[in-house]
């Protein structure tokens, strides 16, 4: 008779079978991790040398843990301790992976610590993910070829521990390229379920770690609607084509959780960070302005960053673009001999999707971190040609298959000659970092109220150790601020003027250059200065108390007026008056929106947001029919000019604008011309002295145009 096995028994066997698979599994990751964990070792001793105790090299890296903070305090999505939902969280899972470490102790700089083993661990995983991918198409030496390249990447060595989601991303969609090529070569009855799951969760993940990650997610869900699971056999054939290819859902899922997401909780889908980098959708970008944009960041990054140029030399050899170049032509031919023509695509993916940071307005961003995690699939291209040239060459030298090795290997070689500089420069940026922002965070935890609420510009370490409300003026972290931002420094000051005082900083913690509004920066507190180094903002960053007295200064006109009843008005760069008159921006752009200032008869100084460089004001009001309106102007010009006014297409006035700062001319218009949604255009018709030498700050001839602040319609006297 069958006597059960005792249960202590029964569980020591379960835990010996578990560890048995989890070495088996574990096994093809111990010679990366090896190689990993050394660079890690020489990474933070050089970071701990540098800086003197642990360091991240990015200000963004401290905002990836105020985000796991918020989640282990059981606020997620939030950011400022006084504020709500924010979409500025460019990754919905690192910093969701980060947050169990902050509940049980790691906080501060030790939640650092955590950070750098991760990157260990995906450094490692990425080059063996590489090798899988690289494999079926090359030959498994030149494979591990391709895994050295990974694990000798300087961009790779940078990054794994700099505390930013790079290297996840990379290992993601690398995972996600290698287990959906992997499906599409399976024999159909082979393909499971758990095959199927493995690429629907790794699509899935993509882009919750960075939205890049969703081309990839493409992928995977294109190879299971193509390549589906054997479907059961207890259901009809109709059903068994169906519900196997519901996992292709999956993929789709991950790509529209974070935008649905937005939508729900701000009424938009794009995250502010989208909104700040994006090009697309940027309202100063034409259609052509657009085109010419990413045309010269897709040269840019052809011709200087793949080339090793002066941006990625500490990273990459010189010429690398002519090695990948070679490589892109090789993919086909390493296809068809291998006949592994999906892996190929997959590959073909990855590669291509190094052209989304050139959608960026630009491309440059922190060490130009935005195209390295499609770096695994560079890789695989210097695999194929190595494959490729193997090919040709044993056309005539048979014994000679040591080329399919050589050519990757060497290049992992010319990679490994920057690792150097690349680990030296990581250790001098987190020292910069280190040296301004987490010492300007610690010094306001020290020294400002509880309930101040600073307006910072890099967001992350001073809101990290701060432990104070924070104002991103930029926008990334703070709901709503980024459309601002992004429209320039008028408006900015524009929308300030709209809110609620008690909503604006007590403080600010700047680089002075990057606000815009000197006027509003009060008291000077407190400053760090850090030289000889590359990767922050400003040498300098101030803290000051914010002066709110500016505000309003502006609204009124100047000049004399008379006491006639004011109709209605326009607040040129404020974007709620804009969109109200239907304010035509034109061909002008965000350096273009500034704040004007000029002092009162009594000295006081007076400031108004507004667009310079208008060739053209065309927009709209709401005027009583058949009365006489009087327009006062606040215009500004280097140079005296002609301005004409026009309603409706018909001239009625022309005003004539001294060379001024801040000038206000008035214009009559006529009875028979107002009326509900008057269309008034004021037009630069020439300079009032065609023999003036009229130039711009660069010597060369200014075409003529003004600066354009505010219209006052009143009912005429």
């Amino acid at each position: 008779m069958y006597a059960p096995a005792p249960l202590p028994a029964m569980i020591g066997q379960r835990l010996r079978d578990g560890a048995s698979a989890f070495g088996a599994r574990a096994k093809p990751y111990l010679p990366a991790l090896a190689i990993s964990s050394a660079l890690g070792l020489l990474a933070v001793r050089n970071i701990l040398e540098d800086a003197g105790r642990p360091a991240m090299p990015l200000d963004d890296s401290f905002i990836h843990l105020v985000y796991a903070r918020r989640f282990g305090e059981g606020a997620p999505f939030t950011f400022s301790p006084d504020g709500g939902f924010s979409s500025g969280a460019t990754s919905f899972l690192w910093p969701l992976a980060l947050a169990p470490f902050w509940l049980i102790g790691f906080r501060g700089l030790d939640l650092v610590w955590i950070v750098w083993a991760l990157g260990t661990v995906l450094h490692a995983a990425v080059a063996v993910e590489t090798k899988r991918l690289a494999e079926p198409l090359v030959g498994r030496a030149a494979a591990i070829a391709t895994a050295a390249m990974c694990l000798l990447f300087g961009a790779f060595a940078w990054f794994a521990w700099s505390g930013m989601e790079t290297i996840a991303l990379a290992w993601i969609m690398t995972r996600t390229a290698r287990v959906t090529s992997d499906l599409a070569e399976t024999a159909p009855h082979l393909r499971t379920r758990r095959l199927a799951v493995g690429v629907a969760l790794a699509g899935a993940a993509a882009p919750l770690i960075r939205p890049e990650g969703g081309v990839l997610a493409l992928v995977a869900f294109a190879g299971l609607l193509l390549y589906p699971p054997a479907g059961s056999e207890r259901f009809g054939a109709a059903a068994r084509a169906l519900l196997p290819r519901l996992w292709a859902l999956v993929p789709v899922a991950g790509v529209l959780l974070v935008p649905l997401l937005n939508v729900a909780l701000t009424g938009h889908a794009r995250s502010n960070t989208t909104i700040v980098k994006w090009a697309v959708g940027n309202p100063y970008f034409t259609d052509e302005r657009l085109t010419q944009l990413v045309l010269g960041n897709i040269r840019m990054l052809a011709t200087e960053l793949l080339s090793g140029g002066p941006y990625t030399a500490i990273f990459l050899p010189e010429q690398t673009h002519w090695v990948l170049a070679a490589g892109l032509v090789s993919l086909p031919v390493a296809a068809l001999r291998a006949k592994r023509l999906p892996r190929a695509l997959a590959v073909l993916a990855l590669v291509l999707a190094t052209l989304i940071p050139c959608t960026f307005l630009t491309i440059l961003w922190n060490r130009v971190r935005y195209i390295w995690p499609f770096a695994p699939g560079w890789f695989v291209l210097v695999g194929c040609l190595g494959a490729a040239l193997q090919a040709l060459v044993t056309r005539w030298k048979k014994d000679w298959d040591f080329v399919a090795l050589l050519v990757p290997a060497v290049f992992a070689g010319a990679l490994a000659t920057k690792l150097t500089w690349s680990l030296n420069d990581l250790a001098n940026s987190a020292r910069a970092i280190d040296a301004q922002q987490v010492r300007l965070g610690m010094w306001a935890e020290k020294n400002l109220p509880e309930d101040a609420r600073i307006g910072v510009n890099d967001t992350g370490a001073i809101a990290y150790f701060s432990e104070r409300a924070t104002f991103d003026v930029v926008g990334l972290t703070t709901e709503g601020e980024a459309k601002y931002w992004v429209a320039g420094p008028g408006s900015r000051f524009e929308h300030y003027e709209r809110m609620p005082r008690e909503k604006l900083p007590t403080h600010f913690i700047v680089y002075p250059g990057w606000m815009g509004m000197q006027a509003v920066l009060g008291e000077r507190l407190f400053e760090a200065t850090v030289t000889n180094q590359s990767i922050l903002g400003g040498a300098t960053k101030v803290a000051y108390v914010a002066d709110w007295s500016i505000l309003g200064t502006g609204s009124q006109p100047t000049t004399p007026q008379p006491p006639a009843l004011l109709l209605t008005e326009l607040d040129v760069s404020d974007l709620e008056s804009e969109a109200e008159h239907s304010y035509l921006v034109g061909g002008t752009t965000e350096n273009d929106n500034a704040v004007f200032t000029s002092y009162d008869d009594q000295g006081s100084l007076l400031a108004d947001g507004g667009r310079h460089r208008r060739i053209l004001d065309r927009f709209s009001v709401d005027l009583p029919a058949g009365k006489p309106v009087k327009m006062v102007a606040r215009l500004a010009s280097a140079y005296a000019i002609d301005v004409e006014v026009s309603i409706d297409g018909q001239k009625v006035s022309t005003l004539s604008v001294p060379s001024s700062g801040w000038a206000e001319v008035s214009a009559d218009l006529p009875a028979s011309k107002t009326g509900p949604r008057a269309r008034i255009e004021l037009r630069a018709i020439g300079w009032t002295d065609p023999a003036e030498a009229h130039t711009g700050p660069d010597g060369k001839d200014e075409p003529p145009s003004f600066g354009s602040m505010h219209y006052w319609f009143y009912e005429a006297q």
